[in-house]
């Protein structure tokens, strides 16, 4: 019962970026339509940075900071990482739940439900270009320390690192929470940062990784203002949020708690 979803999820999130560069068009049929045209995505090669060389002052730095998040590998923050790495939905649309102060649920609110869906397609699929250009090794790779989802190792090996594919659609997807939602923007962009470092505190992506998926993410979701669909979209997802209910309170106090465990 477990294999069906976990290939779906690495189509979705984890190799998404990976399948124009493979021959993977049964599972491309799976995905949701986004709402920027293939052709017209962002390109992530022209965007982004050249990907960090060896040894260079960029790839020091991701060296320093990988270092200090393995020490947080016993952590609840390691454990809140592991979380964000699972876009399966409906997980993946209440990660910024407690940012929000309301759940999304495919039931109470179905327009923002879906276009989470198609604007992490979209997001996910910008990286794409520079993925296959740099195809970056992960640092699990070189250090050998644990990573959060040790189940998706062997294909994470096989998949380019640089720029990172969750933060690119997680940086979409905070923007567009704190636009619906402008008097949350502070608390649900903090969030947003803080997926991204997940990233990194996983053990699967450098920081450089993540500075280039947030630039991915920021990219592709200013194309999608230019989509009738996406516009009305966004105004039926504002109209759901109001009558949306809040999440648990417990459940907000213990992420506040492992948020509070940083890479500082």
């Amino acid at each position: 019962m477990y294999i069906k979803p976990l290939i779906i999820s690495l189509a979705f999130i984890t190799l998404v970026t990976s399948l124009f560069a493979n021959d993977h068009a049964d599972l491309l049929k799976k995905l949701p339509e986004g709402y920027i045209q293939k052709e017209n995505l962002p390109n992530s090669v022209a965007i982004v940075p050249k990907a960090p060389a060896p040894a260079s002052p960029r790839q020091k730095l991701d060296d320093a900071i990988a270092a200090a998040a393995i020490k947080l590998n016993k952590t609840a923050r390691f454990k809140l990482a592991a979380q964000d790495a699972d876009l399966h939905f409906p997980q993946a649309s209440n990660n910024f739940a407690c940012a929000m102060g309301k759940v999304i649920s495919k039931e109470k609110t179905p327009r923002l439900y879906q276009l989470l869906k198609r604007a992490g397609v979209d997001a996910g699929l910008a990286t794409s270009k520079a993925k296959h250009a740099y195809n970056r090794m992960r640092p699990f790779t070189l250090n050998n320390a644990p990573i959060c989802t040790p189940e998706l190792e062997q294909a994470l090996r096989k998949d380019g690192s640089y720029p990172s594919g969750h933060t690119s659609l997680s940086w979409a997807w905070a923007l567009i929470l704190s636009e619906l939602l402008p008097e949350k923007a502070n608390t649900i962009l903090e969030r947003g940062v803080a997926y991204g470092e997940s990233r990194i505190i996983c053990n699967v992506h450098w920081y450089s990784d993540v500075l280039a998926g947030r630039m991915m993410g920021a990219s592709s979701v200013a194309l999608m203002h230019d989509n009738p669909e996406f516009i009305e979209d966004m105004k039926a997802a504002k109209a759901e949020l109001a009558n949306a209910p809040a999440p648990d309170e417990k459940t907000c106090q213990e992420e506040a708690k492992a948020l509070s465990i940083t890479l500082d």
